[in-house]
């Protein structure tokens, strides 16, 4: 029999106040990946005080709880942590003036514009609610809070001996606040969200005097055809009912107008959804790339490197259809839907099942005022997106509203987590 869920969330109410202020104090202080010190630390803390037994530097920054409380299943729950490089513009009394140090070694803005802020917060508070409520289920929960998912820290937390140091769990549980209507919750079985590769490019060029271009070869021109020619790779090279995304997020090179540069780099990201249409995009931008070069008179092959890879993020169809029942049943008729498509974000929270051998699920919760979207039909919206004035994750207007996405967070990861969870009340110590 699954734990209940009504008493797992006993005392949620009297907790909302210290969770957002809590939500507020980490978003005024985000951090980049892998840097995430300070919001560790706060989580570390929190879970001693709750009675977990705490590890911390798991893959770096990585914080990991576990609480046992007799025989039974064994659920992981996973947060992550990290901010983006973006200068944030909500205004909001609580909004970061942070800076930080890149990998690069650039000075950078901070915030928390893609929401792990609320994720940690709601995974707080439902480890806060487990260890009061011991007496309502029966089990092992693993909380994983997880560092620079932005750049691919789930295969770090892995790698350092993560499968060797905790508990095995049979179930892995996770979710991602966005631009939905607060209230709303969205999921499907299978493929969840898109794979992710991104890859660097350095071209080489010969650099020269601007009055002399005849006797240069540009890398700015030669990037410059790179960018327009890989705007073809999806309308061209990508079947209409396929789904793939090729974005050139950063193109630099050079430091003064009457000097044609040496060399050029770009970033480019690729989203994609099935193993063939990866590997087709992937192919053809490499392609495109190699080739320019060559018809520009390259002196040299350019540099091609891959980093931040992502697989597809896939959700077990049985789990699924368990944890939809079960927000359905805490949250209510009509605020839960099922994605008609993969999603093009990507996560590497998939990584946690991959390695573990257990099915996942991934699930997203809206943090938007339901107002902006007054006169939309919720099916419409899961058809044709998310109107264009709504800030969506990474913009840096981006900020879930508090009230009730804190206490929808904790509540859908608690209603899942139940599914699992033996009822105390019905199971011998």
């Amino acid at each position: 029999m699954t734990a209940s869920v009504p008493s797992l969330l006993s005392g949620l109410n009297d907790r909302l106040p210290d969770l957002r202020a809590l939500y507020k104090d980490l978003h005024a202080n985000p951090e980049l990946s892998f840097q995430e010190f300070r919001t560790a630390g706060i989580v570390a803390t929190r879970l001693r005080e709750q009675g977990w037994d705490v590890t911390e530097g798991v893959g770096a920054t990585g914080v990991v709880g576990v609480l046992t409380e007799g025989e039974g299943p064994v659920v992981l729950l996973r947060a992550d942590m990290d901010a983006l490089p973006v200068k944030e513009e909500t205004g909001l009394p609580y909004a970061s003036t942070r800076t930080g140090v890149d990998a690069e070694g650039d000075e950078v803005p901070v915030m928390h514009a893609c929401g792990h802020d609320m994720h940690v917060t709601c995974l707080l508070g439902a480890t806060a609610l487990l260890a009061a409520n011991r007496h309502a289920w029966r089990g092992t929960v693993v909380a994983v809070f997880q560092p620079a998912e932005e750049t691919g820290g789930a295969p770090a937390v892995i790698d350092d001996g993560f499968l060797e140091r905790f508990p095995r769990a049979g179930i892995c549980l996770g979710q991602h606040v966005g631009p939905l209507p607060v209230g709303f919750v969205v999921t499907r079985g299978g493929p969840m969200m898109a794979a992710s590769d991104s890859l660097r490019v350095r071209l080489y060029g010969r650099g020269g005097h601007g009055s002399m271009p005849e006797t240069t070869v540009d890398p700015v021109v030669m990037a410059a055809a790179i960018v327009m020619r890989l705007q073809t790779v999806v309308s061209r090279e990508v079947g209409a009912g396929q789904q793939a995304v090729v974005t050139v997020g950063s193109i630099h090179s050079g430091a003064k107008e009457n000097i044609i540069p040496d060399t050029a780099d770009l970033r480019i990201n690729i989203r994609s959804t099935t193993p063939v249409v990866r590997e087709r995009v992937l192919e053809a931008v490499k392609r495109i790339v190699r080739a320019e070069a060559a018809a520009s008179g390259a002196p040299k092959e350019p540099e091609i490197t891959d980093f931040n890879c992502f697989p597809v993020t896939v959700n077990d169809h049985e789990a699924t259809a368990t944890v939809q029942a079960a927000l359905t049943r805490a949250l209510g008729e009509g605020h839960v839907f099922t994605l008609p498509r993969t999603h093009t974000g990507s996560e590497d929270f998939g990584t946690f099942g991959t390695a573990l051998q257990a099915p996942s699920v991934f699930w997203h919760f809206g943090g938007a005022d339901p107002a902006a979207f007054k006169g939309i039909d919720p099916e419409e919206l899961l058809e044709n997106g998310i109107p264009a004035e709504i800030p969506v994750n990474h913009s840096s207007l981006f900020a879930p509203v508090i009230d009730p996405t804190v206490e929808i967070g904790v509540t859908s990861l608690l209603a899942a987590a139940a599914q699992w969870l033996m009822a105390g009340a019905d199971t011998a110590r």
